[in-house]
């Protein structure tokens, strides 16, 4: 029902910072708790972020303080601003969307933090 896409990955230098983006399809996106989930090789998939309908956020301790989620509901659009990046914060990056029974995701972004 809903599709998910990603985009504003990329490489960056440790300490720079990029912005990813998710926009969804559909017209009940504002009912959505919207997450951020990363896969790094040889890790599981983790949290990173998690915005509710709301507005209430919540972060993985490894990214508080760097990471800021936001939503704007009337692009349909969920945003992860990513300062002061490191080199574990490389990872594949995916957008979720779920409420109650519903659970969706993206095709995911890759960000690469190096010298």
């Amino acid at each position: 029902q809903v599709q998910l896409v990603e985009n504003g990955g990329g490489l960056v230098q440790p300490g720079g910072s990029l912005r990813l983006s998710c926009a969804a399809s559909g017209n009940i996106f504002s009912l959505y708790v919207m997450d951020w989930h990363r896969q790094a090789p040889g890790k599981q998939r983790e949290l990173v972020a998690r915005i509710t309908s709301g507005g209430s956020t919540n972060y993985a301790d490894s990214v508080k303080g760097r990471f800021t989620i936001s939503r704007d509901n009337a692009k349909n659009t969920v945003y992860l601003q990513m300062n002061s990046l490191k080199p574990e914060d490389t990872a594949v990056y995916y957008c979720n969307a779920w409420w109650t029974r519903y659970d969706y995701w993206g095709q995911g972004t890759q960000v690469t933090v190096s010298s």
